[in-house]
């Protein structure tokens, strides 16, 4: 049984290549560009790029399992050429978003929504993996707080249920390794539902430093995301945003179906990352 990983630079994948690797289990590590992977030499690694279908017969040769990105652009070529090569489960890094109310109107949750609705439409058996907001989503806060102590927000309120990027890893691992757990949807969150103000209080206290709450405009905010969001994706956070806040997010046990343990806290999440949000 050999497992292949996409996205391996990701901290999910590189996480789960881990992991499957401490377990025994074959792994081939799957990126745009093997050669910027930081792996043991014992790992193989091939060359797959979701945007271009030409790496998918030499990725896929021999995998059994895949755990996969959601990237919409070629699914179909994808998923046929995955049948060719005998892949027999496949388990999907969807997102919470195609859960929510306006799903087919949201970005987000499209891109998701075509490739679960893809896999499920392939024959080849599928679990799906919906987490909601990644904890690491708060390094977007790291260079103001280490350039100016302070973080500007259009809704400071807005809850989320933060999921760290290891459980999300943890649960991926299960479900390709027990049987039992295969073909399901699984919505995983953490274990609390925090404002992001209260976020950026956890990282405060691991830090040792004030760190100012601030708010902006949605307009302003939208206009300082520009260079690294489209227009339609920012526009689809700031709803979800307003429609949150102040409101608690989802808590689900997801991750403890899957693992048999509790979700990592934020506050772990904060303590390690500590220094990303120091001077």
């Amino acid at each position: 049984m050999t497992v292949l990983v996409t996205g391996s630079r990701g901290t999910v994948g590189s996480a789960l290549i881990s992991l499957l690797h401490a377990a025994g289990t074959p792994v081939r590590a799957a990126s745009a560009a093997p050669e910027k992977l930081d792996l043991p030499p014992d790992i193989a690694t091939v060359r797959l790029d979701l945007d271009d279908p030409a790496t998918f017969p030499a990725a896929l040769a021999g995998a059994t399992q895949v755990f996969l990105y959601a990237n919409p652009a070629h699914i179909d070529a994808f998923l046929e050429e995955a049948r060719t090569a005998g892949v027999e489960h496949i388990v999907l890094l969807s997102s919470s978003s195609v859960l929510y109310a306006g799903a087919q109107d949201n970005p987000i949750a499209l891109r998701h929504l075509a490739v679960e609705q893809a896999l499920k439409a392939s024959g080849i058996d599928a679990t799906l993996l919906r987490p909601g907001a990644f904890a690491g989503n708060a390094m977007g806060w790291a260079w103001s707080v280490k350039a100016t102590g302070t973080v500007a927000l259009p809704y400071p309120g807005t809850q989320a249920s933060p999921i760290h990027e290891a459980d999300v890893a943890d649960a991926a691992h299960a479900v390709l390794a027990e049987p039992r757990l295969r073909g399901a949807a699984y919505h995983l969150t953490g274990p609390d539902s925090l404002s992001a103000a209260e976020q950026i209080a956890l990282i405060s206290a691991a830090t040792g430093r004030e760190i100012t709450v601030g708010t902006v405009s949605p307009e302003a905010w939208k206009e300082s995301m520009a260079a690294y969001m489209d227009g339609a994706v920012a526009d689809a956070l700031l709803a979800y945003f307003a429609a949150h806040d102040g409101r608690p997010d989802t808590v689900t046990r997801g991750v403890e179906e899957l693992t048999a343990r509790p979700a990592r806290t934020f506050a772990s999440w904060a303590e390690e990352n500590a220094e990303a949000f120091r001077p």
